[in-house]
């Protein structure tokens, strides 16, 4: 292979969820900090063609990328680090891959051969991981396999990781392990036993690992790192130590002071000259953890007993909180909970309410009774996709009185569907991406809240949803004080509406929460808390 990239392969072993996508953002985030492009790609080995159609209570949120790809929650960490976007190709499943080759043999690409995992699948997965460094684009292609070493489902991955340092060579090929070091409470030590398996499975599957990144919660002694060395077959200075962090934002520094970055390029043969400039990072750091002041915001949502669910809400209110120098106080409130005789108690302490995205009817009132105490009481409410719906439909019943006015997708019999379906979605009978997904553009009403934070008047926001808002009742909606601040220049469907006598009431149709990061906070959440700020003030 012909092309100067060099590749970076992230395996995990011992047990999954130790941290690989933050790991791999951070490594990445250090080498950008040296003046190299970085990208970052996952690949799941799940059966899904893509996570879109996956429960949140199993898999966290379904991120979604500007060219509309619905993917891993991962891909948002590697965005929030780089801030860089990622695409289509960042995201790859055992479905995607199985998919691509058997549409091939069904047009007789194969020629008559006989399709087999090796070498047809493991070439396809091949195919991916060289894709997005062939144009030169990027320096560095860091690839993460999901899942753990010895799943039966990964093994054509790891057969394609072998496979592949023999495609690019010595020098263009780097292979970083995350593993798990426990500590044993009754004996009180560190045991090594656990890595040296996952080792051996990677072994024997034809992969030595590089580098060693070893999860712990207690430091590493010098004797723990001189066996892992000696038996897992790497070099003492790359048996790395990832202690927990208190945020995952400091994980980039914790890696930098192990000298992971360092490793990498040496063994890369890249050169470690220029210094890495974090001073922007640190700065975000230092804002992070030395509030000035503290609000309580109140995320209301019905997926909130896995906090993942929220993933990119939640950390675009670290990013914003940062930026006003606030720490953010949110609590996850179940709209199931909620009903008209305790939604006083419930949310009386909150200096601004959230209401989240979401499908279906389960937890639909709570939400409803939510949006109509925040209108009530002139507390700082900000509504994210299903939320700005529910807006609509409050506003309606209870401003309007509409009384049946619904959602087609909570009651398909609705005589007043504020919220319907679009036409062209009406021929659809697949679940999978047949949504309104990635960017689109919205033109923002001068005078708006909206238009104060984003300080222009065109922006580009990422969308997921098929439910839009029934503009046969604009008019009507608007004659009473709610007012479509923000619309889709080119379908003329309403993307934002404020409320006009109220501190701050925005619902928004797209889900800006994808497009925060540590160095560009989205605009909507800063000016959020600031409302929340002046209201806890009053």
């Amino acid at each position: 292979m012909a092309s100067s990239t060099k590749y970076i392969f992230i395996t995990g072993g011992v047990t999954s969820s130790l941290g690989k996508g933050i790991i791999a953002a951070s490594l990445g985030k250090l080498l950008q900090a040296r003046g190299y492009s970085v990208t970052i790609q996952k690949f799941d080995p799940y059966l899904n063609i893509d996570p879109g159609t996956l429960n949140p209570y199993e898999h966290g949120e379904c991120y979604v990328t500007e060219d509309g790809a619905e993917t891993d929650l991962d891909l948002g960490h590697y965005e929030r680090f780089l801030n860089v976007s990622t695409s289509q190709s960042n995201n790859i499943t055992t479905g995607r891959i199985y998919n691509n080759v058997i549409t091939r043999e069904r047009k007789g690409e194969f020629l008559g051969k006989t399709v087999q995992v090796i070498p047809h699948i493991t070439d396809e997965i091949k195919r991916n991981f060289y894709k997005l460094g062939q144009d030169g684009e990027f320096d560095v292609v860091i690839t993460e396999i999901g899942g753990c070493v010895g799943d039966i489902e990964s093994l054509p991955f790891i057969e394609a990781v072998r496979q592949a340092r023999w495609d690019l060579g010595p020098g263009n090929f780097l292979v970083i392990h995350l593993t798990l070091i426990p500590y044993l409470k009754a004996a009180k030590e560190l045991k090594t036993k656990p890595t040296q398996h996952s080792v051996k499975q990677l072994l024997e599957a034809g992969i030595q690992p590089d580098i060693l990144v070893c999860r712990t919660e207690h430091h590493l002694p010098m004797e723990v790192k001189k066996k892992l060395a000696l038996f897992c077959n790497v070099q003492l200075n790359s048996v790395i130590e990832a202690m927990d962090a208190e945020t995952i934002y400091d994980v980039p520094l914790l890696m930098k002071k192990e000298k992971l970055d360092e490793r990498v390029l040496s063994k890369l043969k890249l050169s470690t000259k220029s210094e890495t400039d974090l001073e922007s990072w640190k700065d975000f750091l230092g804002r992070l953890k030395n509030p000035t002041q503290e609000v309580t915001i109140g995320l209301i949502g019905k997926y909130v007993s896995l906090p993942d669910s929220y993933k990119s809400i939640i950390e675009s209110f670290t990013h914003a909180g940062a930026a006003a120098e606030c720490a953010v106080n949110l609590k996850l409130i179940s709209s199931e909970e909620l009903n008209r005789d305790n939604i006083k108690s419930k949310l009386s302490e909150l200096n601004g309410i959230v209401v989240a995205p979401g499908f279906g009817e389960r937890g639909f009132e709570g939400k409803i009774e939510t949006v109509k105490y925040a209108r009530e009481n002139q507390l700082p409410f900000f509504g994210i996709c299903l939320g700005m719906q529910v807006a609509v439909i409050e506003f309606s019943r209870n401003v309007l009185n509409i009384e049946r006015a619904n959602s087609t997708e909570m009651d398909p019999n609705t005589p007043h569907p504020v919220i319907a379906l679009m036409e062209e979605q009406k021929k659809i009978d697949q679940l999978g991406g047949t949504m309104r997904l990635g960017s689109y553009a919205c033109e923002l009403k001068k005078s708006s809240k909206s238009f104060a934070a984003y300080g222009k008047t065109k922006i580009q926001e990422r969308h997921r949803h098929r439910y839009e808002f029934n503009n046969a009742y604009l008019e009507q909606i608007e004659s009473k004080g709610m007012l479509a601040t923000g619309k889709n220049p080119e379908t003329g469907l309403v993307e934002i509406v404020e409320l006009k006598n109220h501190p701050w009431f925005v619902g928004v149709q797209f889900h800006p929460e994808y497009k925060s990061t540590v160095l560009n906070p989205q605009p909507l959440f800063v000016k959020f808390i600031q409302a929340a700020i002046d209201q806890k003030l009053k």
